[in-house]
């Protein structure tokens, strides 16, 4: 395993993390809130940190093969995690250290699940940072990295993307990683702006915009206010968000083959209309299970489309308390948890594309019972899918069940009742956030003992790196010669 290279990767993620705190930094000023000392003392220090270990012993070679990049890949995230809870406990907003790094956790795997109780108690650059962390996890730092490192951005280091981007297949749209990290990062930043510029023109103020901007495009679902995005008491503020969590939800190749003109190859993606279809069918049998509760059909499809874009995107936003809705209505949320957005997006979940793979595999089985002799394969958008992605894709349901499994299991310790224990399980592992009970859109998991948290948090990391990379570190062998 090349050790000195992931010291150097650990040691770039600790000086762009140092520079993106200075955000906060920014907003304390404007502000005038002193608490953004802690982000410039917190950021300075990990840049220093950062420049020592890339310039102490620096790497000559460049290459990582799978094994190292996935260990450098879920470390990374990890120490992200680490430095980015400081400035909570230090400025005592959040003074235990368990649930300081439970939020930041939550914030980079944009999962968006709180434990705190006061939201609106934080200081504006706390809030600002909180948010920040979303757009930073969205797409990931390492692939920030392989954009911006020329060294580090060979073709040779698509383990590294592999490790971090979600879904079985990582998009090999261009030959050069090192451009197809920057297009993405392009595309990301251009679709955020957008947003914030629709709802500033709905009326909502910068800092708001920013903070909703950034926490729908990591589809991560922090609010900035107690009652989350109900505070805006807006069709037209809410219909923007909920278009941005289903945007954000698409396979960013999706974007890239328009850009490129190849208009018949982007709107061929299967995933692209079975993810639009389960779309569709949620809006409309939740829709009208609800209709009684609204006073016009049209307000029970506002409801019904805002949280069906939320829950499969995995972003967790909520303008309603759905747990007073009907057990139809909850047991769809429940299963458009699991199934997740697009691979290749900044949601999360067990993916669609893996949905589909899984689907047409049980479909081959059946028809070979029948039909032995017969010789079929598994295709995706007309082409054959590897036997190496339909194997990684079974291997990952088996891991996956029995994490979540153990999880609930451990999580049940704390005695809270099935409906909070299964979902809170689930919405973290999916990188969801709110599920149902006590952990419902307007509940937290402040009540949870700190081994359920400690729980929780591997669940977050685990589901946002999809399993095997944070897997892997617990693997003695991994880390032999």
């Amino acid at each position: 395993m090349n050790k000195r290279l992931i010291v150097y990767i650990l040691g770039w993620v600790l000086i762009i993390e140092g520079a993106a705190m200075q955000i906060a930094t920014v907003t304390s000023f404007v502000y005038g809130e002193h608490e953004g000392l802690y982000f410039l003392g917190t950021g300075a220090v990990c840049a220093l940190l950062g420049i020592i270990a890339i310039k102490i012993k620096k790497p000559k070679n460049m290459v990582l093969y799978q094994k190292a990049g996935f260990a450098a890949t879920a470390l990374s995230w990890i120490v992200m995690s680490v430095a980015g809870c400081m400035p909570f406990c230090l400025s005592g907003e959040i003074p235990s250290f368990i649930n300081a790094f439970f939020e930041t956790v939550s914030g980079f795997t944009t999962t968006g699940s709180t434990v705190l109780v006061d939201i609106e108690g934080l200081s504006r650059c706390m809030l600002m940072w909180r948010s920040f962390l979303h757009w930073l996890g969205g797409m990931g730092v390492i692939v920030f990295l392989l954009a911006i490192i020329p060294k580090l951005g060979g073709q040779q280091n698509i383990h590294l993307m592999r490790a971090e981007s979600p879904g079985p297949i990582v998009g090999k749209a261009l030959p050069h990683m090192r451009s197809y990290a920057a297009l993405l990062y392009g595309i990301y930043f251009g679709l955020t702006v957008l947003e914030v510029v629709l709802l500033l023109c709905g009326g909502m103020s910068l800092f708001d915009a920013l903070n909703t901007g950034f926490a729908t495009a990591g589809t991560g679902g922090f609010g900035i206010y107690n009652n989350g995005i109900a505070a805006f008491d807006s069709y037209y503020l809410q219909t923007v968000i909920a278009v941005f969590m289903v945007l954000f939800g698409i396979n960013f190749t999706f974007y890239i083959l328009l850009l490129a003109r190849r208009f018949k190859q982007s709107f061929r993606m299967e995933e692209l209309w079975v993810y639009f279809g389960i779309i569709a069918v949620s809006v409309v049998l939740i829709a009208f299970n609800i209709s009684s509760m609204y006073p016009t059909a049209y307000d029970a499809f506002h409801q019904s489309f805002f949280y069906v874009s939320s829950i499969i995107t995995t972003t967790g936003f909520g303008i309603e308390d759905v747990t007073k809705w009907p057990e139809f209505s909850q047991a769809v949320i429940v299963i458009i948890t699991f199934i997740g957005a697009m691979a290749g997006s900044t949601g999360g979940g067990f993916k669609v594309s893996r949905v589909i793979l899984l689907f047409k595999e049980a479909r081959k089985e059946f028809a070979l019972l029948v039909h032995p002799r017969n010789v079929k394969s598994v295709k995706m958008d007309g082409k054959t899918v590897e036997h190496s992605v339909m194997r990684t894709t079974s291997i990952f349901l088996v891991v996956y069940i029995g994490i979540f499994a153990l999880s609930y299991l451990l999580i049940s310790l704390d005695n809270f009742d099935f409906t909070t224990s299964f979902t809170a399980v689930a919405a973290n592992l999916n990188n969801t956030g709110p599920g149902l009970g006590a952990v419902g859109p307007i509940g937290n998991y402040s009540e949870f003992s700190i081994l359920s948290k400690i729980v929780l948090i591997f669940d977050m990391l685990a589901g946002r790196l999809e399993l095997f990379p944070l897997m892997l570190l617990f693997s003695p062998s991994a880390w032999k010669k």
